[in-house]
């Protein structure tokens, strides 16, 4: 069964966020008390083109297999050093289509818009970082690893040990970065 491992967040623009016993999550903005809260886009290269923009990219979601890759690689990685609001278990987030439903504990409900593209800030946390959370298909697309951005339709309480239910749109997309 697909469920919550770990939840953060960060009041400050930095790369990794803390550790919570739980986070709440505001419909059409985010989580509450974290930098990237907000009906309009937060991240700071995003703001800096157009700050008027949505923001596509209210909660991260990491799958917790890719820190278990990472570390037979040799990165010293922990939850939430990668910047993830979400670390999930036993959900293939990259799979998913774009406008997907999930819904986690008893009330919250995200909407998946598309992929993390991996930044520059990957490889100032761990030299290779980058790479490591990139890849090839089958037709030599690149494949991004780094989880996958949302947005909050339905706010609520979310914690570790919490179910994750999917629910796929009828005509749902390939993920794209977002």
């Amino acid at each position: 069964m697909a469920r919550v491992i770990s939840v953060h967040r960060q009041r400050d623009h930095q790369f990794s966020k803390s550790p919570e016993q739980q986070i709440t999550l505001i419909a059409g903005e985010g989580v509450q008390g974290d930098a990237h809260r907000g009906q309009t886009v937060k991240h700071r290269s995003r703001v800096a083109r157009d700050p008027d923009q949505p923001n596509l990219r209210q909660v991260h979601l990491l799958h917790e297999e890719l820190l278990d890759e990472l570390r037979t690689q040799s990165f010293r990685i922990h939850p939430g050093d990668i910047g993830e609001n979400i670390l999930t278990r036993d959900l293939a987030l990259l799979d998913l289509p774009e406008g997907t439903l999930l819904r986690i504990g008893e009330q919250a409900k995200l909407r998946i818009t598309g992929l993390r593209n991996p930044c520059r800030q990957l490889n100032d946390f761990a030299p290779g970082l980058t790479d490591a959370v990139l890849a090839r298909g089958p037709q030599g697309e690149l494949v991004r690893k780094a989880g996958v951005m949302a947005v909050v339709e339905n706010g609520g309480v979310v914690k570790a040990g919490d179910a994750i239910s999917t629910e796929l749109p009828e005509n749902g997309k390939p993920l794209e970065p977002v």
